[in-house]
């Protein structure tokens, strides 16, 4: 039953999650609140390991919460029930976006998809930041993880005053800090 939980479940994710992988962010809190199947805590981790392994955001959190909820099978099917709505809708609508590319309603549509996209992202950032700036058992007001906010402000300084800092040095740095804050 969990397993058809589980394909239900990104199957919608991937009818609904427009704008990409990091919108699918919320449709996975979701799913951790409703059924347990994975913490927010570990949820922010299949963010990180997503972020820093090779694909698309959205696909490799698909796999890693699938792995984690029902093993290797959970992924796979996970994965896949994640892209067939966006295979199906883009080969069903392929004929006519072609067709209607310079349509105003076709411009139209697309262009009210933007705010959808952009406020499914921030909902998911604000949430992260809560996850990780608070104690996510707490209130959004709760005790603040004073350290992790002065580093976030030190990282964020640092990249603005200095943008030729290579990325992967960031990133390093930021999982060594990770690292050592969860000792």
């Amino acid at each position: 039953m969990t397993l058809l939980k589980l394909i239900w479940e990104f199957f919608l994710t991937g009818m609904f999650a427009i704008g990409g992988g990091l919108t699918t962010f919320p449709f996975l809190m979701n799913m951790s609140q409703k059924y347990g199947w994975f913490s927010a805590e570990e949820l922010i981790d299949m963010i990180a390991v997503s972020e820093s392994t090779p694909g698309a955001i959205g696909i490799n959190m698909a796999t890693y919460a699938g792995l984690k909820v029902s093993g290797p099978i959970g992924g796979i099917l996970a994965t896949i029930f994640l892209v067939i709505p966006s295979v199906v809708i883009i080969w069903a609508m392929l004929p006519f976006l072609d067709k209607y590319r310079q349509s105003r309603l076709v411009d139209g549509i697309f262009y009210a998809l933007r705010p959808i996209s952009a406020g499914l992202i921030a909902a998911a950032l604000a949430r992260i930041m809560q996850i990780s700036f608070f104690f996510p058992s707490e209130a959004l007001l709760g005790p603040i993880h004073w350290l992790a906010v002065v580093i976030f402000g030190l990282f964020f300084g640092l990249i603005r005053l200095k943008p030729q800092i290579h990325p992967i040095l960031v990133i390093l740095a930021g999982a060594l800090i990770g690292i050592l804050l969860k000792l």
